[in-house]
């Protein structure tokens, strides 16, 4: 199976890349900027230059795409419709890293975490910037695209403990109720949906067991 990894020198892109080599995939990295990973191939490319050439005949293209600066949030969009428009059409699945403001804390699906209270305000435009990217990725029947939101409290550090719950498009506490996952469960997951293809035109999350 051949996988591409979007921005794969990122906290999450560099995990999901190797937990997709460690599995046995075959894998180019696609990146910016000098890169010292482990997938078997790679491609030095600015997302925004990316051809439909450059992404022929991938199973799955990985977005790990990430803006956090005021004057970029708008590539949350703008780096989706380019992607998807060079991969309409194919049968290449885009699996995006998304965000978890935009999962639903009601049945109804009319309030999202971002609209409470606890949110953070320094966090709100964020998210409704990729709120806006997946409203937007939700309108696109010519891609086979799938969203990945994480829990709410996602750990750059976290343990890989090898197990997560996946949910759907509303919050999804464990056990304990947490709503908490590390990059590293996150990678599995990632790449569990890449090789199953099992949620194609969805927008799914997970949380840790």
């Amino acid at each position: 199976m051949k996988i591409a990894v979007i921005c794969a020198n990122g906290r999450a892109g560099k995990l999901i890349e190797k937990e997709a080599v460690d599995r046995g995939l075959e894998v180019t990295a696609i990146v910016r900027s000098d890169y010292a990973g482990t997938a078997q191939k790679v491609l030095k490319k600015d997302l925004f230059d990316l051809t439909a050439a450059d992404l022929e005949g991938f199973d799955a293209v990985i977005d790990a795409f990430g803006a956090w600066t005021e004057d970029t949030l708008l590539q949350h969009s703008t780096s989706l419709k380019h992607l998807c428009d060079i991969l309409s059409g194919t049968m290449t699945r885009l699996l995006v890293v998304g965000g978890a403001g935009s999962l639903y804390v009601n049945p109804e699906h009319t309030v999202c975490v971002a609209d409470g209270p606890d949110f953070p305000d320094i966090f709100k435009p964020l998210a409704a910037a990729m709120a806006k990217a997946l409203g937007e990725l939700r309108l696109r029947g010519d891609v086979r695209w799938t969203y990945i939101s994480p829990a709410g409290d996602f750990q750059a550090e976290g343990e890989r403990t090898g197990k997560y719950i996946l949910g759907g498009e509303e919050l999804t506490l464990n056990s304990r109720g947490e709503s908490v996952i590390s990059y590293a469960d996150y990678a599995i997951a990632m790449v569990d949906e890449a090789v199953s293809g099992n949620n194609i035109h969805k927008r799914i999350s997970v949380v840790r067991e």
